[in-house]
């Protein structure tokens, strides 16, 4: 009987954690998602080019939403700025004239593991974006806004990191990144990367243009390079009889694992693999001035934060752990 009663307790147990956990998803709201994005692609931050005053904004914006919800600075450095400094490839005639003064930051907050505390998974997204092109003005419109490209992913980022906060459970320690010069090079990525033991990254979910529907409709991602790890069956895992499906990468052509800030990582051998839905066969809005906010479906990205929170949840409480990418098998 004491057994019996026991087991009942530890079910109970189990069952109200879960219950805790789904009612918490309910605090992914349409309106904070909506806030969030509806800031990062707005005509105030002039695109978020690289060593912009707007990616300037767009970066103090990120850390007090970090600040605003209770989360550490990256090895208590007591910032959120990841700051360092990387001359352009190309040094425009504004750039000359402050050409002593060009850094990048990263933005990063942390929340603490418990029993895992030296494990890592990281969350992340790209916040900077080609900023404001006269030249290649369409209909009048010069600003190149990325409100699917990367502001999308950055505000999925933002709300995971408020979700986990308040979820409070993770075993792992969690990341949660937003980088700049993604669309130059990817310089916030591989100075990131270099802060790590790669063997103690245990997954990457970078996410990038999750603000309009997939070629398989709503309730649906595709994460790329599915096929290197079996991250992705773990989520999907995670995710049973949730009506959300992740597919593997079906534009394979466009080498788009290698195309994003999960690459630096994942050619060290981490599983780091990026979510998105974006056709990039079709995608119309895709580098153009057209890519706005009126252009996103909100529901559905707001979904897709939600399946994003419930598949990683094996992965914080080190349940779960990805297999290794085989970097004798990248490109």
């Amino acid at each position: 009987m004491k057994h019996l009663k026991i087991c009942l307790l530890l079910l109970a147990v189990g069952l109200a954690g879960k219950s805790w956990s789904q009612d918490l998803l309910s605090t992914i709201s349409k309106a904070e998602t909506e806030r969030i994005e509806k800031y990062l692609a707005s005509d105030e931050l002039e695109g978020r080019k690289t060593f912009s005053k707007g990616i300037d904004k767009a970066a103090a914006f990120i850390a007090n939403e970090f600040a605003q919800a209770g989360l550490a600075t990256f090895n208590n450095s007591g910032t959120y700025l990841q700051t360092f400094s990387r001359m352009p490839t190309k040094i425009t005639k504004e750039d000359t004239n402050k050409i002593e003064n060009l850094t990048l930051s990263n933005v990063v907050a942390v929340i603490p593991g418990k029993s895992l505390a030296n494990e890592y998974v990281i969350f992340s997204a790209h916040y900077d974006h080609l900023g404001i092109n006269s030249v290649r003005a369409v209909n009048g419109d010069s600003i190149y806004n990325g409100a699917n490209d990367d502001a999308a992913g950055t505000t999925a980022m933002i709300m995971l990191s408020k979700y986990f906060k308040k979820l409070n459970n993770n075993e792992r320690t969690l990341i949660f990144a937003a980088f700049t010069a993604e669309e130059v090079g990817g310089f916030g990525a591989q100075y990131f990367s270099k802060q790590f033991d790669p063997m103690s990254v245990k997954a990457m979910f970078n996410l990038e243009m999750i603000g309009t529907e997939s070629k398989w409709g709503k309730n649906s991602a595709y994460i790329t390079g599915y096929e290197k790890t079996d991250m992705g069956a773990i989520l999907q895992k995670n995710l049973a009889g949730s009506g959300f499906t992740f597919y593997p990468d079906p534009y394979s052509d466009q080498n788009l694992f290698y195309r994003s800030d999960n690459t630096t990582l994942a050619r060290l051998g981490v599983p780091a693999h990026t979510i998105s839905t974006s056709k990039m066969d079709s995608e119309p809005n895709y580098h153009k001035p057209s890519d706005e906010f009126q252009t996103l479906d909100i529901d559905n990205m707001n979904e897709i934060i939600k399946a994003i929170a419930k598949s990683a949840q094996s992965i914080i409480a080190g349940k779960d752990t990805p297999t290794r990418v085989d970097t004798t098998q990248l490109k």
